[in-house]
């Protein structure tokens, strides 16, 4: 609210007479029908012009300034005595907290010579003389003024004897909104509050501003004097000051050493940040984990946004495995592929195609020297987009397999519980496998059994009984005896999240008191079982030790039925029933073929051939119109 001069110079007239006051606010209140009187000593009541550079105008954290003083101090009931004190009694306290720019009132010095002193000073008594709490522009200026002219003693209010942190508050609050004082001046107000018994959260509450702000202040403390000094004095800038407080005692002096030294380079700016954090600051914000829970140790500074981990190194391992945990994630939600690009990485979106999750598209994963982690969702290369339309512009089509997915899987599954089978009695072999799956890695070495998924309920039924897998679940049971654990402890798959592994120290003990003949028959099991269904090595294994199927698999009417091309069927009648028997049955139906197959097979039909065995059981395998193979392409592809 604004007042006619006129009044306001007859309310403090009235407010001057030398009686003795009892305030609600923090100076004094004049209850009348006119108006309400210096509610704060944050109101400029000389009304003087700030010239240009001189001060601010209100701002709403200083509005809340205003606002918190008089709810603190009308809880006070502070009691004060006003009197007129003489210029020569007046000094400043050293609980004023403006120990820069006071002398800087140029601009109160024509207020007071026309109008007097309107606004009392806040004072408290000191043996038999006064200090000033809050005033002290005006009375440099009325120290100017004595220079060459009488003066009248000055107003003022007597505060309690001995509030040294209210007289603190005060002086702090009127300083702030008078003439803004440097962050120096602040933060040894701030922390004389604390030493009073003050908390931060109660000093910001009395100056209407956060704890932050007062935290910030007193990062000051933490800072070298000397470089404390160059800051007040505009010689080490606001951003250094800011990295300087994340800095321990140690590095402060060594680089104010380099500062004075004329020969030494004192880093600066982001290399100075650099230079603190041993070339690598990664801020908090960047960690994909949760910092809180890491255990790291963080560096926070309290002037900026940001903190930042102490030891780089330690952060990277948290991160990387993170992001793997990302990978698994966006892999599991159906993406095509995952890529994380080398560290540092940049990522170039005209060298890539747009492509959404269900055309193939992939999720490329940039993260940068500083740990920021980026995922670029739904690209592929220009490359193998380019690759993707080749069939659309006339090229030749990859030829359609001769299986169909449901076959191949019925082939592979028996293919490999023939060679599973038959490596239980080489130890030798599965010792040498062992070694080269630890060396290459595949798609299983977890270490896991391999789950055997099966295309169809039929194909699952005819695996479950075949001698071949009999002979190897009944070793499984008698693994699990020799190492004393539940049969669903060995090799668990990645779905099994419910089943426990074994103790490892409990393993280890248990194998200890085992012969090295139990020993390597175990870890033979776990070669064999852990051995992938689409291994590029399966046929190897197979010829190695010459496996014969027949030994474990007959034909049957299961993969009779999974053979869909006609051409095929036809061949195979062929082998099995004979030519003659094939040249009639060129035009049948597939099903008319099989049945002439199974008929052959279980005796019902004279056969050519009864030990006959498809070509696709055979190691190596083959096919019967010269097509390629696709169980070992099709694994090199996916492992590329």
């Amino acid at each position: 609210m604004r007042f006619n001069k006129g009044i306001l110079i007859r309310v403090i007239q009235a407010l001057l007479g030398h009686a003795k006051l009892t305030t609600t606010a923090r100076y004094a209140r004049v209850a009348t029908g006119m108006v309400a009187a210096v509610d704060s000593p944050l109101d400029d009541l000389n009304g003087a012009k700030r010239k240009k550079g001189k001060g601010r105008p209100s701002s709403p954290a200083q509005e809340g300034f205003r606002g918190a003083l008089l709810h603190r101090y009308q809880n006070r009931n502070t009691i004060m005595t006003l009197q007129h004190i003489d210029l020569d009694q007046l000094t400043v306290s050293p609980l004023n907290v403006r120990k820069f720019g006071a002398k800087d009132c140029a601009d109160l010095v024509a207020s007071i010579r026309a109008l007097g002193v309107l606004q009392p000073l806040l004072v408290r008594e000191v043996d038999g003389s006064f200090e000033v709490i809050a005033g002290q522009r005006r009375l440099n200026a009325c120290r100017i003024i004595a220079e060459d002219s009488a003066i009248d003693p000055l107003p003022c209010l007597i505060m309690a004897a001995g509030d040294d942190a209210a007289a603190i508050e005060a002086s702090l609050a009127e300083n702030i909104e008078r003439l803004p004082m440097d962050e120096v001046d602040q933060y040894k107000a701030f922390a004389k509050l604390i030493k009073e018994g003050r908390s931060a959260d109660e000093i910001a509450d009395t100056f209407g501003i956060t704890p932050r702000m007062v935290n910030q202040r007193l990062a000051l403390g933490r800072l070298h004097a000397p470089i404390l000094t160059a800051y007040r004095n505009d010689d080490v800038s606001v951003a250094d000051v800011r990295n300087l407080t994340m800095a321990s005692p140690k590095q402060q002096k060594a680089w104010w050493a380099r500062v004075k030294d004329d020969g030494a380079y004192a880093p600066t700016g982001p290399r100075l940040k650099d230079w603190l954090f041993g070339g690598a600051h990664i801020p908090t914000v960047n960690a994909l984990f949760d910092v809180d829970a890491s255990g790291l140790a963080v560096v926070a500074d309290l002037f900026g946004e940001q903190a930042y981990f102490a030891d780089a190194e330690a952060f990277w391992p948290q991160q990387n495995a993170a992001i793997a945990e990302t990978v698994e994630a966006y892999r599991g939600a159906g993406w095509a592929d995952v890529i994380v690009m080398e560290l540092g990485g940049y990522f170039a979106t005209w060298e890539h195609t747009s492509t959404d999750k269900p055309e193939g598209g992939k999720v490329f994963i940039t993260v940068s020297t500083q740990g920021e982690v980026t995922f670029h969702e739904g690209y592929i290369t220009n490359a193998e987009a380019k690759r993707r339309e080749t069939p659309k512009t006339g090229a030749t089509p990859q030829p359609k397999p001769e299986l169909t997915k449901a076959a191949q899987n019925y082939v592979d599954l028996h293919r490999h519980a023939a060679v599973r089978a038959d490596i239980l009695g080489r130890s030798d072999l599965a010792l040498r496998v062992l070694v080269a799956h630890m060396l290459a890695g595949s798609s299983l070495w977890s270490v896991e059994r391999d789950p055997q998924k099966t295309a169809k309920p039929e194909i699952a039924d005819s695996l479950a009984a075949s001698p071949a897998q009999h002979a190897f679940e009944a070793e499984r049971d008698e693994i699990a005896a020799l190492l004393e654990i539940d049969v669903e402890q060995i090799l668990p798959t990645r779905n099994d999240w419910y089943v426990m592994r074994p103790d490892l120290g409990t393993m280890l003990a248990r194998l200890m008191v085992l012969n090295d003949e139990d020993v390597l028959r175990i870890l033979t099991f776990l070669m064999a079982d852990s051995l992938p269904v689409t291994s590029p090595i399966l046929d190897d294994l197979g010829q190695d030790m010459e496996t014969d199927v027949a030994q474990h698999w007959q034909p049957e009417q299961t993969f009779f039925d999974l053979i869909r091309d006609k051409q095929v069927l036809n061949t195979m009648v062929c082998a099995v029933a004979g030519k003659d028997t094939a040249d009639a049955n060129l035009t049948a139906t597939a099903k008319a073929q099989r049945a002439i197959l199974t008929d052959c097979l279980n005796g019902t039909r004279t056969a050519s051939n009864p030990n006959w065995m498809p070509l696709y059981m055979a190691f190596p395998a083959a096919t019967y119109h010269k097509r390629e193979y696709p169980v070992a392409t099709r694994v090199q592809q996916d492992a590329a």
